[in-house]
């Protein structure tokens, strides 16, 4: 019998406000700030999976923002 356990998901920023990202916050206007996380899925104690992505922030509110193309 397998047994799998999933233990999470952790996440460390790595850089901040590099890039200006365009546009403001449809909920107070303020600035909007990209943040570069890197994610990584860990079964247990061995890492299985290994991103690098870009979140998007509001300066004012601090709500994160979702882009649709």
């Amino acid at each position: 019998m397998c047994l799998v356990l999933l233990c999470g998901k952790q996440e460390r920023e790595l850089g901040r406000g590099r890039v200006q990202a365009p546009g403001f916050c449809p909920h107070c206007g303020g600035k909007v700030e990209a943040v570069d996380v890197e994610s990584r899925w860990r079964l247990c104690f061995l890492p299985v999976c290994f991103n690098i992505n870009r979140k998007y922030y509001c300066i004012l509110c601090a709500r994160r923002l979702v882009l649709y193309c």
